[in-house]
């Protein structure tokens, strides 16, 4: 299974107002031209713009990151600590960027506790800086600690619900606990903002699986009884489900079925309040529609592409409806 790459990094440009000097050195001029060249892939190009900067103000805080950036995209991300160091005992519009950097470099040189201990250190300055709760998700995922994983892509989720990737990342994690109903409705949740690419490839093969999954196996019988029971309504589900004369047909069935079970369960069950409000709530009510169609043939793209493609076109008013649907829909955490 591929995991996914990082969010990008780099951040816009927060240039000074006013044209700073410092040893007769244009400050912000040179920030400037070593953006353009940075941004044009001259690395090095870049590194002697913020060296030239950081020579004449050592500690300017963004000449400082854009350097590491830098080194970091030239492969010489050790190089970059030094620089995020200085930024991280500061607290400005730098310093989430810096501990998501610096969480990544410690991640690509295979220091897995490095990466979780820096992220959760931003945290405590930037506790609303949504990329450093989904890359610790992602250093969690890593290292296989995958309970840790799923409370940090569900804290990702709160404060961006949007972000597509934290929806696939709770998909993933909780997968990965045999949690089969959140796994399946996290993915949902994911082709929804991204039906289609090679991870929606991935997430529909994952949904698949979860479909095919059959009895519990024997060792998720030490799992929390309230995983059990959904993993139980969820097969059952699976198994009562309408035939369809096509695939995408069966998947609706499979689906609907599923939503309705689930979320009939959830809502007797106590604790684990976001799966219950934001998921098994959001799809029960979903099930209650007639957006199902539409919802069906989108979560099924990645297997019928053509004609998956072919019937939102002719039926675009029924998407625009699932769209309004779920964009006038709250969904609790």
């Amino acid at each position: 299974m591929k995991l996914f790459k990082n969010i990008s990094l780099i951040i816009p440009a927060l240039l000074f107002s006013a044209t700073i000097y410092a040893q007769d050195i244009d400050v912000s001029a040179l920030i400037k031209q070593g953006i353009q060249l940075n941004n044009a892939h001259d690395y090095a190009g870049a590194i002697e713009k913020y060296k030239q900067v950081l020579a004449a103000d050592p500690e300017n805080t963004q000449a400082n990151y854009q350097l590491a950036y830098s080194l970091n995209a030239s492969d010489k991300g050790v190089e970059a600590v030094p620089y995020l160091s200085k930024i991280t005992k500061t607290s400005n519009s730098f310093t989430g960027p810096a501990f998501e950097l610096l969480g990544g470099i410690y991640d690509a040189n295979k220091q897995p506790q490095q990466a979780i201990d820096a992220y959760k250190e931003g945290l405590k300055i930037k506790p609303d800086y949504q990329p450093l709760y989904f890359n610790l998700g992602i250093a969690y995922f890593r290292a296989k600690q995958f309970a840790e994983a799923e409370q940090a892509a569900i804290e990702a989720i709160k404060l961006d619900p949007k972000h597509a990737n934290s929806q696939r990342l709770y998909g993933l994690v909780t997968f990965h606990q045999n949690k089969r109903a959140a796994a399946l409705m996290g993915f949902c949740s994911y082709l929804l903002l991204e039906p289609e690419g090679p991870r929606s490839d991935e997430a529909y093969t994952n949904m698949q699986s979860i479909l095919k999954g059959g009895t519990l196996r024997a060792e998720d019988t030490k799992a929390e009884p309230s995983t059990i029971a959904l993993n139980r309504v969820l097969n059952a589900a699976i198994a009562k489900a309408k035939p369809g004369s096509t695939s995408t047909e069966v998947l609706q069935n499979q689906l609907q079925a599923i939503f309705e079970a689930v979320g009939t369960l959830a809502e007797k069950q106590t604790g684990n309040d976001f799966f219950r409000h934001y998921y098994a709530d959001f799809f029960y009510r979903l099930s209650k529609t007639d957006h199902m169609p539409a919802f069906a043939h989108l979560m099924g793209l990645s297997a019928n592409k053509e004609a998956g493609k072919q019937w939102l076109q002719l039926n675009e008013d029924k998407r625009k409806a699932l769209g309004a649907w779920i964009a006038g829909t709250e969904r609790k955490f």
